[in-house]
């Protein structure tokens, strides 16, 4: 088979015109936020967690996707500023979830990933505990969302649709 050249998607004054109106109409009619997480596991298999200030229990590391951000960005930088953390190879995609109980427009992505942390994070006004937890000895007030997600992760339960 010959390598075609293609059609550029965006392409040309009209299109860039028409496609601006439709996405200021969507951000209206249909906007969503979208977050990620990871399960961040260290070369000894421990989870890393975080424990909030504003909210109670302890979570995986992750945030919003922001304004012209791609959610590979989005990601390497919640783990850079929750953790201190640095990913060691590509994280995977385990499953996107619709997380009614944020907003009746959240959708957060999970991702797993191999991490390292390149020096201890220090509590500060978002957050106050940071650490790497064995499985079978996470937190008490760990959050059932985080821990319904590591049972996922595991294969002990199949994925949920809402986080």
């Amino acid at each position: 088979m010959t390598q075609q050249q293609g059609t550029e998607e965006v392409s040309g004054t009209t299109t860039r015109f028409v496609l601006r109106i439709l996405h200021s109409y969507f951000a209206i009619s249909r906007g969503m936020t979208l977050g990620v997480r990871a399960a961040c596991f260290d070369e000894e298999g421990r989870i890393f967690l975080v424990r909030h200030t504003y909210v109670p229990g302890w979570y995986m590391p992750g945030g919003g996707v922001e304004r012209r951000e791609t959610v590979p960005q989005a990601l390497e930088k919640e783990l850079r500023e929750e953790g201190n953390l640095v990913m060691t190879e590509p994280p995977q995609l385990f499953h996107v979830y619709y997380n009614s109980k944020a907003s009746v427009r959240d959708h957060v992505m999970l991702y797993r990933a191999k991490v390292r942390q390149t020096a201890p994070r220090r509590p500060d006004r978002e957050i106050a505990e940071s650490g790497f937890f064995d499985l079978h000895d996470l937190p008490v007030d760990t959050t059932t969302a985080t821990l319904r997600r590591l049972a996922e992760i595991n294969g002990e339960v199949n994925p949920a649709d809402i986080w």
